[in-house]
């Protein structure tokens, strides 16, 4: 039986039944137990989802850019309050540690709506003065935004999509992903709670059938997903297609980590294990392909390799964790095929890791050891494609240049990294990276005052920082004439 009961929608404010009959579980990952049953949104939820969204955002961007920033602070209070629950129900629904969820999941969420609470009442146009007239901007909302989240974080993704969107006056509708349904609807709460007017926020549950009633629906004015490659590639061209939807697209990387010969190597093999490690891998800004300078390759490696075989594989609600399951059993063997291709077929050294663990205890769980496949190169499929999950693949290089170029050799692009004592060189490399973020001597650290966001088959739009209110928002310009109209006729 459900440990939870049914979960339902949420929709003008209130937890609402679905009209639909249909119905999905979500499952423990650590146990494959089921968690809850979750009711699935259809056509007619959905429609109901649109209507309340709308009447709400008639109510919520009447109200000043101060009066939404309250709320959005209300609400990251809220969310530091109830740190303790929403972290245990994040690492019951997601698998992630308990030793993560805390800061990674509550804490970053907390800090984006207090953020954009405190831009709300920032958000204005430009008044400038044209020979006989002067011109003034509006910044304007968009209407209903629609939110696609992820499974890998998704409170946190959850509150970078909602938080610009409601700072700027617009609605959202969220979709979360169908493997981690749960924290979506108690973030709904929350905001209720907060004072949000109903219907401003909205969760709906569904696979990608319930996504493409969002993306087609003529209604919805903006859609922002975090995804895969091959998904945003279809959410954008129908949102385009369909109605010029506005867009936004966090999708996947292959990230490279450039350590030279001058780096901090215990600094570096501290940065490679957080690229590829940190919640089971399940991280799109992974720096899954490691480049390093020849010089240094054998004693990072020997660092590497013991560390890596310390890490703590165990139950993810115990504190001492520091490795959980990953999502799904399909997840968990999709994984296990790259390793199995990477050792048998691209005939890469694999140096730890390499299957599931052995500890009975685990045996019921989505596990999977971390994993390194050393003196990899450039066409191996474990390098070229990503596989989201505990498994770095290290290259050797002689050359800067050399290596840019290797590190460039890819059609993702959202994230870079290099370890180097010679900041010049550290400037000089990020610069050239095609990435949309870099670090130097550091790795996947994402304050929420930082723009993120990818080029090339990463995506398109940015999230956080200041600039995210580029993407919730429209401009409107206002010419005002001081004298009379001059026709010519």
């Amino acid at each position: 039986m459900p440990s939870l009961p049914e979960q339902t929608l949420y929709i003008a404010g209130k937890f609402t039944n679905a009209v639909s009959a249909d119905r999905f579980e979500t499952i423990n990952p650590a146990n494959g137990e089921v968690i809850a049953t979750v009711q699935q949104a259809g056509a007619e939820d959905v429609e109901r989802a649109v209507a309340s969204a709308e009447q709400g955002f008639r109510e919520w961007s009447a109200m000043s850019g101060t009066a939404r920033g309250r709320v959005l602070k209300r609400a990251a209070e809220l969310l530091r309050r109830n740190r303790d629950e929403l972290a245990a129900l994040e690492t019951l629904d997601a698998g992630k540690p308990l030793s993560e969820t805390p800061e990674a999941d509550v804490d970053s969420g907390a800090d984006c709506l207090e953020y954009f609470g405190g831009l709300a009442a920032t958000l204005h146009g430009e008044y400038l003065e044209v020979d006989d007239a002067f011109v003034y901007t509006r910044r304007e909302p968009l209407g209903v935004c629609a939110g696609i989240g992820a499974w890998n974080y998704p409170l946190q993704i959850a509150c970078w999509k909602s938080a610009p969107a409601l700072a700027c006056g617009n609605a959202m509708i969220f979709k979360p992903a169908e493997l981690t349904p749960l924290s979506a609807l108690r973030l709904a709460e929350i905001f209720t709670e907060a004072g949000l007017p109903a219907g401003v926020f909205n969760v709906v549950h569904g696979f990608a059938e319930t996504g493409q009633l969002l993306v087609r629906h003529p209604r919805i004015a903006k859609v922002s997903l975090t995804g895969e490659a091959g998904t945003g590639r279809t959410v954008a061209s129908e949102a385009t297609g369909s109605s010029l939807k506005h867009v936004t697209m966090e999708l996947g990387g292959k990230s490279p980590l450039l350590v030279f010969d001058d780096a901090d190597l215990d600094n570096a093999v501290s940065g490679a294990m957080l690229g590829n490690f940190y919640t089971q891998g399940e991280v799109c800004t992974n720096c899954t392909r490691v480049f390093l300078h020849e010089r240094v390759h054998d004693a990072f490696m020997e660092k590497l390799v013991e560390r890596t075989k310390k890490i703590r594989l165990g139950d993810p609600a115990d504190p001492e964790t520091q490795m959980g399951p990953l999502i799904s059993a399909a997840h968990r063997d999709l994984v296990l095929g790259y390793i199995k291709h990477g050792r048998d077929t691209d005939k890469a050294e694999l140096v730890a890791g390499g299957g599931i663990p052995h500890d009975p205890a685990l045996a019921r769980g989505y596990y999977v050891q971390p994993t390194i496949f050393d003196r990899c190169n450039d066409q191996m499929k474990i390098v070229r494609e990503e596989i989201f999950g505990p498994v770095m693949s290290v290259l050797t290089f002689n050359d800067e240049d050399e290596a840019i170029q290797r590190a460039n050799d890819t059609e993702y692009g959202l994230a870079g990294g290099v370890f180097t004592s010679d900041l010049d060189r550290g400037h000089r490399v990020a610069a050239r990276l095609q990435a949309g973020v870099c670090w130097v001597n550091h790795y996947n650290v994402t304050p929420i005052e930082m723009t993120f966001g990818g080029v090339k088959r990463s995506g398109l739009g940015r999230e956080n920082g200041r600039q995210a209110i580029e993407y919730y928002s429209q401009l409107k310009s206002v010419y005002v004439a001081t004298g009379d109209c001059e026709a010519p006729f």
